[in-house]
């Protein structure tokens, strides 16, 4: 777990250290297509969903807990907010989804819990932490390329 902690404060400093300036985040490639201010939008709510499976999975097991994400960044109109104010709330997030897991029950690393929408796939704490960075990790290089 530590090494998913270590990767995911270097994640938020690469973005918080990259010249933002030049990024062009209101920019939709396609009318179906998010920009990078929306990118950043989806992973606040990936942030929030997983952080509380990651608090779930503290005290409870093999609960369902799954989010649409068109519809969310759809619904929050990241598009229409000002970048700083998402940058901040997704610093935010990420900072307490550290917190968190530097604090894991050791004894409950291996709870799960279901995220998938058609089946039953029940996931560790450890894989869903993994799998969070590695998701946040490939949606910083669209933002950052």
């Amino acid at each position: 777990m530590k090494d998913t902690i270590q990767k995911l404060s270097a994640t938020i400093d690469e973005l918080l250290k990259a010249d933002r300036q030049t990024i062009n985040w209101d920019y939709k490639p396609a009318i179906d297509q998010w920009s990078k201010k929306e990118i950043i939008g989806h992973l606040i709510d990936s942030a929030q969903i997983n952080l509380q499976r990651f608090v779930r999975c503290t005290y409870e097991e093999n609960f369902k807990l799954i989010y649409e994400q068109v519809e969310w960044v759809k619904v929050q109109h990241y598009q229409e907010a000002d970048i700083h104010d998402i940058i901040t709330l997704w610093k935010l997030l990420n900072q307490q989804i550290i917190r968190v897991l530097n604090n894991y029950p050791i004894d409950r690393l291996n709870a799960k819990c279901d995220n998938d929408k058609n089946e039953v796939q029940l996931h560790t704490v450890k894989w869903l932490a993994q799998g969070y960075v590695d998701h946040l990790r490939h949606h910083l290089k669209q933002i950052l390329n």
